[in-house]
């Protein structure tokens, strides 16, 4: 589970980056190096710059990242379409009609009330989902007794929770991995910037240079957390409403094997 720290620190990184990167350039505004260029070739210099920046555009950023940069912005696309894909999957599969089918309560009610194990057992058959395969755990075990039967029903619940929760535990990790995507990004464009103050003279290349690396840094971090955001919040959504479709279907099970309790089983 993301913690709220770990969005703390990204936005911290990121703003420590324009922070600093602000305060290196006011350093170099007050004190110009030696054998600047005159008055005039400043004054160009410094006109060509907004135009350059101006330019910067989304897939400029993408581009110039490096290939790094670009295997990150490939590893968010990825997170994004498995984060809708499956945000899809659950709003399909996890849905208190397709867990439990009223078809199959009914059918399994009325072969209970007749006393016919055997046909509950075969509606059951018909009709496989979650709540047929836990019926069919205890059912198949009549003969055992009615013990037999609430064990083998627990350990077929437990089952059928796990492999409901494990699809929505992948929204999970794509809230997490988001964000760390979107964090070294950050790292990177932090680098570059940096690098790019070290290595070049002050002018309008600098400047430009400086906004696309700042952009790359910022990009990514917006776009991992505009991934996690909504995958973490679907996460939390589908988690509950699946614990509430098991906790019913639990109860259902027991109300439907509960006439079981003082069965005999008479063997031919």
């Amino acid at each position: 589970m993301i913690q709220p720290k770990r969005i703390s620190t990204v936005m911290a990184l990121a703003a420590a980056l324009i922070l600093a990167v602000g305060t290196v350039r006011a350093q170099e505004a007050a004190a110009p190096k030696e054998g600047a260029p005159p008055g005039g070739e400043v004054a160009a210099a410094e006109e060509e710059a907004p135009a350059q920046a101006q330019g910067i555009s989304f897939m400029r950023v993408v581009t110039g990242s490096g290939f790094l940069g670009v295997v990150l912005w490939l590893g968010l696309l990825a997170c994004s379409i498995a984060g809708t894909a499956l945000i899809v999957d659950s709003l399909i599969t996890i849905r208190a009609k397709k867990i439990v089918p009223e078809t199959l309560v009914e059918s399994v009610r009325e072969a209970m009330g007749q006393g016919d194990v055997v046909k509950a057992l075969r509606h059951c058959e018909e009709e496989p989902g979650p709540l047929a395969n836990i019926l069919s755990a205890g059912f198949s075990n009549v003969q055992e007794g009615f013990e037999a039967i609430q064990d083998a029903v627990g350990v077929a619940a437990d089952m059928e929770s796990e492999k409901l929760l494990q699809r929505v535990t992948y929204l999970n990790v794509v809230g997490n991995l988001a964000p760390m995507l979107g964090l070294l990004g950050t790292v990177q464009g932090m680098i570059y910037a940096f690098a790019t103050l070290g290595t070049q003279q002050a002018g309008a290349a600098q400047q430009a240079m400086l906004a696309l690396n700042i952009s790359q840094a910022l990009f990514t971090t917006a776009a991992g957390l505009s991934i996690a955001v909504p995958a973490l919040g679907f996460f939390y959504y589908f988690r509950n409403r699946a614990a509430k479709i098991i906790l019913g279907m639990e109860a259902l099970t027991i109300d439907l094997i509960k006439s079981l309790r003082n069965v005999e089983v008479v063997e031919e």
